[in-house]
């Protein structure tokens, strides 16, 4: 009983205050209710300029050398990505002056017989610029960039000397490969006689490759294409698990198992590709085209097989950077005013 006395004598004290909900407090930043904001003395001062010297003040630094730069490269980011960028100023371009990869009028298939042997038609020099030459007087400003900064990389830990033997001992290994793969694929009914190849890491890399290959049609032979003004110098015609390839060879010491990772390697195969089907030398009509990327080690090479659809593909850019070899040649050839 006396607990419940109290509990009413707490509710009668309540009952003397009001029990309608206060208004809300409310607060304001308005400069007449907090009083006048002191001025800031740099109010004055032209903010633009002002973040311009602060900008140029902060952005100097301690004078960088290629070896900090390279040191503060390799903590942040790691190695080097050999990727190619984007071609970001070729996407949506569509060749002006079009013209087609393939030939209608010719065969797809050869009708060389195997007794006459493969084609090797020399090549003509300054008749017209090379396949190699267009292809590097247009490369992109990336590809510049990480071409020019390997070198500086290698010279760097090889030094001068050292990387002018690098790349003449890499040069030596790729021509002995090619000539070696000349020797082999010129024995067409029989290609069991590569044991005197095989020390070499690279012909032991290509070796499950080589079984794949028959008909071979033209080696080491010359290409031109009157149409569009330039030649170049394939590595081999033949057919490949049955579909005729122009057929370019390359080496490498590090594995390319994308054909991305091959950089313009597919517009060279595409640009022969064309040049074969509309040069007179040549009866017949190639459809694919094949990368093959033989290690030293003598690991299994990896084959980058382009079919007809990806060739067309590939067939756009290259004339893409045949039409900018033209216009800068143009360029170059102009007088400039006085």
């Amino acid at each position: 009983m006396k607990p419940f006395l109290t509990i009413c004598r707490l509710l009668r004290s309540l009952n003397r205050f009001s029990t309608k909900p206060s208004p809300l407090a409310s607060f304001s930043t308005s400069p007449c209710l907090c009083g006048q904001k002191k001025k800031n003395s740099y109010e004055a001062i032209d903010q633009k300029k002002y973040a311009r010297l602060v900008r140029s003040v902060l952005s100097r630094g301690p004078v960088q050398t290629p070896e900090s730069l390279f040191q503060e490269d390799n903590i942040l980011y790691g190695p080097v990505s050999k990727h190619r960028a984007p071609e970001q100023q070729q996407q949506g371009r569509v060749p002006q002056n079009w013209f087609p990869i393939f030939n209608e009028e010719r065969n797809v298939k050869p009708h060389t017989s195997a007794s006459s042997g493969p084609l090797k038609i020399p090549l003509q020099k300054n008749v017209a610029p090379s396949v190699t030459r267009i292809l590097q007087q247009t490369m992109t400003p990336e590809q510049c960039f990480f071409l020019e900064r390997w070198k500086q990389r290698m010279v760097l830990e090889l030094g001068e000397d050292g990387f002018a033997e690098y790349t003449k001992s890499i040069f030596l290994q790729g021509q002995q490969f090619h000539d070696a793969l000349e020797s082999i694929l010129s024995l067409q009914e029989n290609l069991k006689g590569t044991e005197e190849h095989l020390q070499c890491g690279y012909i032991k890399s290509v070796q499950h490759i080589l079984k794949e290959i028959s008909g071979v049609q033209a080696l080491e032979s010359a290409v031109q294409h009157e149409a569009l003004k330039y030649v170049g110098l394939l590595d081999c015609v033949a057919e490949y698990q049955g579909k005729l390839c122009v057929i370019d060879w390359k080496t490498s010491e590090k594995p390319k198992p994308f054909i991305g990772d091959t950089y313009d390697n597919p517009l060279q195969v595409v640009a022969y590709m064309g040049a074969v089907n509309h040069d007179a030398h040549y009866s017949f009509q190639v459809q694919c085209g094949l990368i093959v990327v033989a290690y030293k080690d003598g690991s299994p090479a990896h084959p980058h097989f382009m079919d007809e659809e990806l060739c067309s593909k590939y067939w756009a850019k290259w004339l893409l950077r045949l039409e900018e070899y033209t216009e800068k040649q143009k360029n170059q050839s102009v007088p400039k005013p006085d």
